[in-house]
């Protein structure tokens, strides 16, 4: 069965009737409409304080956020028969997306991701999707190569000396994707959804990090006056 918005919805309605998981009825969503490679994840498990990893490693260090070694990788465009037996081999498995091959990911406090959304869509600059941990950060979409070029972005905006909590996530890094739980926290969920138009051409670092550069430092500056402290100088 070839990957179209119709299969989608025989796979939504499928899932009621044959009791699919809602993984995996969001994998084959994610490889066959947004093009994204994805990779069955670990689940954390949190008991009281602690964190555990369900890959059964003692102190793993990075419960819940990393691919299972005995699972299966699926491919962008994977038939949807072969999704659905991935996960099916792999029940109870985190949808995890693989970073800096269709996108990386620029991640800030929700509540600055929040402020960004409304100040780029106001100037009507292009926007991928946007997710949001249940740990309270947005994970910005964008155009791979974006990790590399931050010091170099950052730089030539003026803002490499700035107090920025951001940071990027290139190759070799793995989001949790909604709806899956993200380490024991609670769900994954998108702000900004993705759509046959922004997931497969997410857009360049360079066009939002000005908005979020600002965003994320009028932040910090916020709560440093909270806590009695000066004010963070205004960009230049």
């Amino acid at each position: 069965m070839d990957f179209t918005i119709g299969a989608i919805r025989d796979i939504r309605s499928g899932s009621r009737r044959r009791a699919r998981s809602t993984e995996s009825t969001a994998v084959a969503e994610y490889t066959g409409l947004w093009g994204w490679d994805v990779a069955p994840g670990a689940r954390a498990v949190r008991t009281g304080s602690r964190t555990d990893c369900s890959c059964g490693a003692a102190g793993c260090p990075s419960p819940g956020a990393h691919p299972l070694s005995f699972g299966q990788e699926l491919a962008a465009g994977a038939p949807l028969e072969k999704a659905a037996a991935a996960w099916a081999d792999t029940p109870g498995a985190a949808v995890l997306l693989p970073v800096g091959r269709s996108f990386d990911i620029l991640d800030v406090p929700e509540e600055a991701g929040r402020g960004a959304l409304v100040r780029l869509e106001r100037m009507g600059l292009p926007l991928g999707p946007v997710a949001a941990t249940p740990t309270g950060r947005a994970l910005f979409f964008v155009a791979p190569g974006a990790a590399g070029a931050l010091p170099d972005l950052l730089y030539r905006t003026g803002w490499d000396d700035a107090d920025l909590d951001l940071r990027p996530l290139g190759r070799g890094d793995y989001i949790t994707a909604p709806p899956s739980d993200f380490g024991g926290h609670g769900p994954m969920r998108w702000l900004r959804p993705p759509t046959l138009d922004s997931a497969g051409c997410p857009p360049q670092a360079r066009l939002l990090l000005g908005t979020l550069a600002y965003v994320c430092n009028r932040s910090a500056g916020s709560r440093a006056t909270a806590h009695g402290a000066d004010c963070p100088r205004p960009p230049v």
